[in-house]
């Protein structure tokens, strides 16, 4: 079922205009503008033509959605299969199943939110010409990775995200930019350097870099010992972009120091590209060597769970001095964890949950870190002790309806039901209570157990910073620190009584503006759409993944 019939040619035209046309959007970002272009704003005028490249790529994807064959989400879609350098077998394939279009979709929509909040608010740096090419470069380097079926061209694709990253954390982020900026291309260039070596020895082993036929072949055209060897290094360099614990580390000083617009691709898109290579190579190609490390996998993964939510306790706690961006990075180890943990189980259900868990993950953290980014630009401060001891009535009194939203994405984010956070965690526990065969059940539900407990933990720090922030904790005057940064109040200047005495009202903050409202409800109304109609999202993975794991056999 197709709800609107479009022609195999134009499917193979609108998913190759996604992944280039961000591509030359960004060439011409950095061309001068056309004399009728250039209107009396050029900074405006490049920002506006980030938000016309980018929505013209989301049409597009919903176009690609629209056109899809939802009766065969297993079969690849909108193919295009084109000889590039015959010497290796290296082709130009791309293609899109029920397992990528829902992430192609994911970042073409958060792409277009960031360049229309931009476009209202553009980031404090260089120039604009230079933060809308790299935008551009960021977003087409993620969707050839989902849309890409030639491992070097994933290897190429997944590449490509990595210096415009750079770019945007070290001259357009916060204090520590450059330290955090050069720690995460370290980690990650080092993670791709071993994936690469395991990429090129599955494709001379099998002597093809056609995923779809080595997903087809499952395997069996590899030795036990050249798949463990493969998963390993594969692994190792997915696992670092993931990011799994203890290869985590460079993610929190990322994500404090980039702008919002850099944090909610960061982790609404980026990460998204670990796991997708998780479930699209290793599964299908390796099933062996992955069945070998699963058992460690899901024991990172776990550990993940609870030493995030660990961490989030401890920067959440009174005194602390905690970074609330900081927090929403940790956050992120532990939600990564329960991805991690349903691939592991090598189950349909499990995987499933993994792939629900992505785009929820996506959805709700894309949600938070565009919320907190703007409590600091009002505040002028993300530290939590600052944000609920010295605002009296904090974000409830002062930004109601910023507090009512922060509130909703801190409990989708804990996993309320009824929210997209449920059930991804929910089916990938349930995954590892029965996972497949060949791996060892009491071993697997015994880190289901650990992920259950980390889920109590998650709901007690996400209630903590909702009590915190949005409620505040009322500090005698007296107390409060001379050097703390006061608040950007909206009405500043209120007149005082007759006797010059002080208001007794709260000082306002500004409250949500239109442009917010504009980049966070679709957000926001996904979340909901996602919690309450989850068959949308499963109808989808679920057929793709069952051939997936059964080596390419619907």
């Amino acid at each position: 079922m197709t709800v609107i019939d479009i022609s195999p040619s134009v499917m193979q035209f609108l998913l190759a205009f996604i992944v280039v046309a961000p591509l030359l959007g960004a060439v011409a970002a950095l061309l001068p503008a056309p004399p009728g272009l250039k209107g009396k704003n050029p900074d405006q005028a490049v920002l506006r033509h980030g938000v016309t490249v980018t929505g013209a790529v989301l049409i597009a994807a919903i176009a690609l959605a629209v056109g899809f064959d939802h009766d065969h989400p297993a079969t690849m879609q909108a193919t295009t299969d084109i000889s590039w350098i015959p010497a290796l077998d290296v082709r130009i394939h791309l293609g899109t199943d029920g397992i990528s279009l829902p992430l192609l979709l994911l970042t073409a929509l958060l792409t277009f939110l960031c360049a229309l909040y931009s476009y209202f608010k553009p980031p404090a740096g260089p120039s604009p010409k230079a933060f809308v090419a790299l935008v551009l470069v960021l977003e087409s380097g993620t969707l050839a990775t989902f849309a890409v079926l030639d491992l070097l061209l994933f290897f190429l694709a997944f590449e490509m995200v990595l210096i415009p990253m750079y770019f945007l954390i070290a001259r357009w982020g916060g204090d520590q930019r450059q330290a955090a900026a050069w720690k995460f291309i370290l980690y990650t260039l080092l993670g791709s350097v071993v994936m690469l070596l395991g990429l090129l020895l599955i494709g001379l082993k099998s002597g093809t870099f056609d995923m779809v036929a080595l997903a087809t072949d499952n395997g069996r055209g590899l030795t036990t010992s050249v798949q463990v060897i493969a998963v390993l290094a594969i692994g190792i360099g997915l696992a670092v972009k993931t990011p799994m614990w203890p290869l985590h580390s460079w993610l929190p000083d990322a994500h404090t120091a980039a702008p919002t617009v850099g944090s909610v691709l960061l982790a609404g898109v980026l990460l998204k590209m670990g796991t997708y290579g998780f479930v699209r190579i290793l599964l299908p190609v390796a099933p062996d060597g992955m069945r070998t490390f699963a058992p460690y996998l899901a024991a990172f993964a776990v550990v993940g769970i609870v030493y995030g939510s660990l961490a989030c306790l401890a920067l959440a706690r009174t005194g602390a001095k905690g970074d609330l961006k900081r927090l929403i990075a940790y956050s992120s180890v532990g939600h990564m964890g329960f991805v991690l943990l349903g691939i592991a189980t090598m189950t349909p259900t499990g995987v499933n949950g993994a792939l629900f868990a992505n785009i929820a993950h996506g959805l709700i953290t894309g949600l938070l870190f565009f919320l907190v980014g703007a409590v600091k630009d009002r505040y002028g401060t993300a530290d939590l002790d600052t944000l609920a001891g010295a605002t009296g009535a904090a974000l409830y009194g002062r930004a109601p309806r910023l507090g009512a939203l922060l509130a909703f994405a801190a409990v989708a984010s804990l996993g309320l039901p009824g929210l997209a956070g449920f059930w991804g965690e929910m089916l990938t526990l349930f995954g590892a209570y029965s996972p497949a065969e060949g791996l060892s059940r009491p071993a697997f539900r015994t880190f289901m157990a650990i992920g259950a407990f980390g889920t109590l933990l998650t709901a007690a720090y996400m209630l903590i910073v909702v009590r915190r922030v949005c409620m505040g904790e009322h500090t005698p005057h007296s107390q409060l620190s001379p050097s703390a940064p006061s608040p950007q109040t909206a009405d500043t200047a209120r007149p005082t009584g007759a006797a010059g005495a002080r208001p007794t009202a709260t000082p306002q903050l500004a409250d949500i503006q239109s442009y917010e409202a504009a980049a966070w409800t679709p957000l926001a109304a996904l979340t909901v759409l996602a919690g309450l109609w989850p068959a949308v999202l499963l109808g989808l993975t679920d057929p793709a993944v069952q051939k997936l794991l059964a080596g390419g056999k619907s």
